[in-house]
Order: C-alpha cells, then structure tokens, then sequence
C-alpha cells in the first residue's frame, strides 16, 4: 500500500503526519510512504530527518488583506495552486498513491486537491478548534475530516464525514521517562526549564527570554535551562547573549540552539515547560504530562491559540499568561512557583494526562486502512 502525507511550513503541521507515518510503517513494513511539502519550508529538513522521502512544490500562503498588495499576493497564489496541482497530479501517479492524508500548511491544499481529482481517496486532519483556510477549502471534497474537538462538527457543512480522533503525537513523547531523558542529555540535578515559540520563533518571547537569562545568572543559575530561539531569532539573539556575558553553551546551566530536534527527550526531562499554545505544542505537552506556562501567539487567525490555552488552564493543566503581560520577572515568578509547590505540579500533570488522547495516532491509521479498502 502507497500512503502520502503533505503538510508543511511549521512543526505543529509536519510533526503530527511524521507521528502518523511513524505507527503506520511500524505496522506496515511493506508499505510505501511518500511526504508532499512546500519548498524551502522546514519539512525540508525535518522528514528526511525522521527517514522519509519528500517532494517539494512551490506554495504561497493567500492574504486576508483587501487591498491591492493582497490582490496580486492572492493572484500568485492561485497561480501556485493551479501549477501545484498538476505537478501533485503527476507525482500521485507516479508513486500509485492509496490514500493521500492532509495534515495542514502550504502544500495539503493542491495535493489533496489533486489527490480528489483522481479519486484516490483523502483525509485532511484539522488540529485547531476552529477550521484553518486550507482546512476550509477543502473540506467538501475530502472523504473525511478528522479534528481534535468534538465541538468543531459545528464549522463543517457536512458533519457526517467529521470524525474525533485528537491530536496524533509521536510516541516518544508519552513513554519517554524524565530518569533516562536526563541521564541521556547529561543534565545535573536542577530544575530543567523548556523555553520553546514555535519552529520560526518570536522576537517578543525572545526578548523576555534574554532578560530572564540575565535573572537567571543574577540568581546564580538555580535551574538548567533550554531555549530554542526559532530561525528568525537565533542570530540577533546569539549576539545579543554574547555581549551580556551570558554562556549558552551549558556549561553554566542555559543551552540556547535554534531548533530542538529531540523535544520528546527534552519535554521528558523537563519540570516546567514555557510554549506557545499552538495546538500541536498542547497536545506534546499533554502527552508528556509536564507541567507549562503557555503564552499564546496574539497574531493568529481568530486568536485561536488563546482558546487552546484557556481549554488547558481552565482545567489545571496550565498557567496562562498572555503576551501583553508577560514579562522576566512574571516568569521567573511563575517557574518558581511552580518548582516549589508540589501538590499544584502533581495534579498539573495529571491533568495534562487526561487531555492526551494517547491512540490518537493510531486512530488515524485505523482511517487510513479503511479508506484504502473503500477504493
């Protein structure tokens, strides 16, 4: 059986489909599985990392902006699409594709497009509560829609084809345990704190980091700290913590790199972790069961990473603090609250595990054999 995924642009898209992948080949040695992602996005170097082969076509992303900047980005966009299809078309053919499974991003719209056109049979998967544009546009072609949420059946005209299945997380993430995580990382006997925004970063979260870096060496560096800066920050930043005299190599407790490819092990090692609220990220959090500060993104479509926090903070399963009001201090405030209450952080975590669905993964695998066998 040929079983293509397409996703892309941001971690919170391809890591779901490379959890999926995963369980599918484990349980499918003679399959073959085929990633369709955009080019010069990070699936470029995250699915041949995790030993998959990927093909790449050109995507944009469409401008929600009416003016005439948005018009003519939207006019290249469609131009994209209509050139992606027919390239997706071909590659579809070509590897003898049994189902084609979307995940979210750039590329899922023209490949499951293609993949509809063909009669191969489809699923897009929808992580947040409410649907995503590529989520929305091709929903009435796809056989099935799979969401996280019960309450997302309401966005879709046909809710028939809608299905719950959460959101898949790659295994790792929920049997690693903290002993062999730090034992493998080589970390001392500290608090570990996991300062992570996202694949590409923010420079606001960056800043508050920085500042929180020099709270830390002021205090004598009481935790150890891993901060993934994201491809926009890791520059500016790795400049900036050399001028304060501030080591980042480890040696005095803060490792700073631009991407954190193992997050598994990190999360396990973790006491507190400090995230965006994408969903993807809540969903490794849960699945890990440690306890997080989450501080969502305020430049999202329909401030959607807002309600994923407030689901997980209304339930004892976070600390939410919003952009606005985050600050060093604030942080420093929280992660030490945290460390040092001991009955919040238990019932933290076992919170969070009650939100994982832990076969989420497996379910969508358990879809992917039945629409082969519709075919």
């Amino acid at each position: 059986m040929n079983i293509v995924f397409t996703c892309g642009g941001t971690g919170g898209h391809i890591n779901p489909a490379i959890a999926v992948a995963n369980i599918w080949k484990e349980q499918n040695p003679d399959s073959k599985i085929l990633f369709i992602g955009a080019k010069d996005r990070m699936e470029e170097e995250l699915v041949p990392k995790a030993g998959y082969k990927l093909h790449t076509i050109p995507a944009m992303g469409m401008s929600r902006e009416f003016t005439f900047a948005g018009i003519k980005r939207n006019a290249q966009a469609i131009w994209c699409v209509l050139r992606s299809v027919g390239n997706c078309k071909k590659v579809l053919r070509e590897f003898g594709a049994d189902v084609v499974v979307g995940t979210g991003g750039y590329a899922s719209f023209p490949a499951l497009l293609a993949a509809t056109m063909l009669k191969i049979p489809t699923c897009v998967h929808e992580a947040n509560a409410m649907p995503g544009l590529t989520t929305r546009m091709i929903a009435d072609r796809v056989d099935r829609v799979l969401t996280c949420f019960p309450e997302s059946a309401k966005y879709y005209k046909h809710p028939d084809k809608v299905e719950t299945v959460g959101m898949p997380v790659r295994r790792e993430f929920i049997f690693t345990k903290q002993a062999d995580a730090r034992k493998e990382m080589g970390l001392d006997e500290r608090p570990v704190i996991v300062t992570a925004f996202g694949s590409q970063g923010a420079k606001a979260m960056n800043e508050a980091v920085l500042q929180l870096f020099e709270l830390e060496k002021a205090a004598g560096y009481p935790f150890q700290h891993i901060h993934a800066t994201g491809s926009y920050g890791w520059q500016w930043m790795s400049e900036a913590v050399r001028e304060k005299g501030i080591s980042t190599d480890g040696s005095q407790g803060i490792t700073m790199q631009e991407y954190i490819y193992n997050m598994p092990t990190v999360m396990a090692a973790a006491d507190v972790i400090i995230s965006r609220a994408g969903a993807s990220s809540c969903n490794e959090i849960a699945a890990s069961g440690t306890p997080c500060i989450l501080i969502p993104s305020p430049n999202v479509t329909d401030n959607h990473q807002e309600k994923n926090a407030r689901a997980l903070s209304d339930n004892g399963a976070a600390v939410l603090v919003l952009e606005k009001d985050c600050t060093a201090q604030l942080l420093m405030t929280e992660i030490t609250a945290l460390l040092q209450d001991h009955e919040r952080n238990s019932q933290m975590r076992k919170a969070l595990q009650k939100i994982c669905v832990v076969d989420s993964a497996q379910k969508l695998c358990d879809i992917i054999k039945q629409l082969a066998s519709s075919r």
